[in-house]
């Protein structure tokens, strides 16, 4: 058994600090995903969900500018757009699609300018593929009370919000009947999916944040269509990808010829695609098919 595990874990890998900080917070971010991302799935907020990944990247950038953990600025930037998409978007499938799609296009216009004073105003090394793509060996063990906190406030909003986020998501008209108010109901779910990005994006980065996202929960959605069982799922699914992929990560520092290892974000997103590609090859659950968005 020990030769076995001698040949696929490389020595050090639970001795390593900064392997016991990713495992921590990518299985954190990874579980808070794989919960929120099964509503932003089963409500067709997918589309959503990417614009907000793409504007955090404007508070990553500024953050790095003023010398804050890039957290806050992904956190922030992202919750703020969350309420401006709900603030001009309308109840229709178009209008809230305008919506995100303007704020995004400002947002994405502003992280551009600030990642180009990052890379030619500051001393800070690797600030674009930091905040692109995510570092997760090199996470400060000073971020995981603020990861601990933002994650617990997704996590309550979809708890205390399960009931009336089943039913707007069935049938929006349904819920109102039965006296959701949907319209702060999908306000607070869209800042729920605002923190589940931002935490996504300091792991994997801003631009692949949605992988985590999106994808275990529409895994989760072809083997179950019992909401709560797709939860379980889509965080199992996005833990086991993300461990896997640090594993990998870590392993490939000892792969020839480079021996310069290869980023963890790639091993993520691959094992999410993988794992969803494999469900193709059975039946969809029941019922289980998310809705388009």
């Amino acid at each position: 058994m020990n030769h076995v595990l001698t040949a696929i874990i490389e020595p050090g890998f639970f001795s390593s600090a900064p392997v016991h900080v990713a495992l921590l917070v990518g299985g954190v971010v990874a579980v808070v995903s794989g919960i929120v991302g099964t509503f932003t799935v089963m409500r067709g907020q997918s589309y959503a969900g990417h614009a907000l990944a793409d504007i955090s990247v404007t508070g990553g950038s500024g953050s790095f500018l003023i010398g804050i953990s890039p957290l806050w600025g992904f956190a922030g930037t992202s919750v703020a757009a969350a309420g401006i998409m709900d603030l001009i978007g309308v109840q229709r499938p178009r209008g809230r699609d305008l919506a995100t799609g303007i704020v995004r296009g400002a947002g994405l216009g502003l992280g551009a300018l600030f990642l180009y004073w990052d890379t030619t105003h500051t001393s800070t090394t690797g600030a674009t593929i930091t905040i692109l793509f995510g570092s997760m060996f090199t996470i400060d063990t000073s971020v995981i009370p603020l990861v601990a906190a933002f994650s617990l406030v997704a996590v309550g909003i979809v708890a205390a919000l399960y009931r009336p986020l089943l039913l707007s998501s069935a049938s929006s008209d349904l819920a109102v009947v039965r006296g959701v108010r949907v319209r702060a109901t999908g306000a607070l779910c869209l800042a729920a999916i605002a923190l589940a990005v931002s935490l996504s994006a300091l792991t994997i980065g801003a631009i692949l944040s949605t992988a985590l996202l999106v994808g275990p929960a529409a895994t989760a959605l072809r083997l179950t269509a019992r909401p709560g069982l797709v939860m379980l799922w889509s965080a199992a699914i996005g833990l086991a990808a993300t461990w896997l992929g640090i594993l990998l990560a870590f392993d490939s520092y000892y792969w020839p010829p480079a021996r310069q290892g290869w980023p963890v974000s790639f091993f993520v997103v691959a094992l999410v695609l993988l794992f969803y590609l494999l469900t193709l090859m059975r039946p969809a659950a029941r019922g289980a098919r998310p809705e388009q968005g």
